[in-house]
């Protein structure tokens, strides 16, 4: 019986552990977003991207716009499958400075993925990583989409394919752009 007991406790003991070890990690990443708080008002850690031209971009620098992000790679089914998609809504925002789309390859190989948009005929901009990317950004897998609003904050984070010739990807866009 006392055997029984002592295997309950232990085992409830553990279960507490990782409920404690789970607030201390959110803690953690609580502390980890603060400090960031004081280096970027939006909270989130600097990421950079490099153009066609080879210029780097940080996502700081675009505050004031909305910043569409898609991470792909031209291996990856379901990033191949929502290319059309992905093209058709970023055409229907051409000509408008409030909007930036960055179609960054996470393998980093930027004649591959430029190839591959010119064999499909995309016109959607091909950017790579310069740097590392913060796991806030990408995490699990790809595709995934992050827009940023004008302030710079997360406000989406899409994982795996969509269709994005659905109108209400259109609405949340226009709606972002002309918040103040």
């Amino acid at each position: 019986m006392n055997i029984k007991f002592g295997i309950l406790f232990s085992m409830l003991f553990i279960t507490i552990g990782g409920v404690v070890n789970a607030t201390d990690t959110e803690n953690s990443i609580l502390r980890f977003k603060s400090l960031l708080t004081e280096q970027d008002s939006t909270g989130n850690p600097p990421i950079f991207f490099k153009d066609g031209k080879g210029e780097v971009v940080s996502v700081n620098d675009l505050k004031g716009k909305v910043v569409f992000i898609n991470f792909w790679a031209p291996w990856c089914p379901p990033c191949i499958e929502e290319m059309p998609g992905l093209n058709s809504l970023k055409n229907k925002f051409n000509g408008n400075e409030k909007i930036v789309f960055l179609m960054v390859d996470v393998d980093n190989n930027r004649e591959k993925a430029q190839a591959f948009m010119d064999e499909h005929d995309l016109q959607l901009p091909v950017y790579t990583p310069h740097g590392e990317i913060p796991s806030l950004y990408l995490s699990r897998g790809i595709p995934t989409t992050i827009i940023l609003d004008k302030k710079g904050e997360i406000v989406s984070r899409i994982e795996g394919g969509r269709d994005y010739t659905q109108p209400r990807f259109e609405k949340a866009l226009k709606e972002l752009i002309n918040e103040d």
